[in-house]
């Protein structure tokens, strides 16, 4: 498993890796919540280096994910999350919010 604080709420979601049946796997990333508007989802963004070796210098990167975004967790803009990868929930979301800091 992954070493995470499980929520203080509660839900009825399946899509909940706390009460419902959703296992989490592969990658885990820690960033913060830009947008929440779309209905159980979240975008969390974090940023980077990543270095050019032709140039001799770092460029900066920004990687942003859709995250499911469960109703116990329920993180708003400006939250450090925790994310973890997991099956395909949609189109987009490959990955869900497991814990907010």
């Amino acid at each position: 498993g992954i070493d995470v604080q499980a929520p203080r709420g509660t839900c009825t979601s399946t899509k909940c890796p706390w009460h419902g049946g959703l296992k989490v796997r592969g990658r885990v990333f820690h960033g913060t919540v830009v947008s929440d508007k779309a209905r159980d989802t979240a975008i969390v963004t974090w940023d980077y280096y990543k270095r050019v070796s032709k140039y001799e210098r770092s460029e900066r990167k920004r990687t942003r994910i859709a995250a499911h975004n469960p109703q116990c967790i329920a993180a708003h803009v400006g939250d450090s999350v925790t994310i973890a990868e997991c099956r395909p929930l949609s189109k987009y979301k490959r990955f869900v919010i497991v814990e907010k800091q």
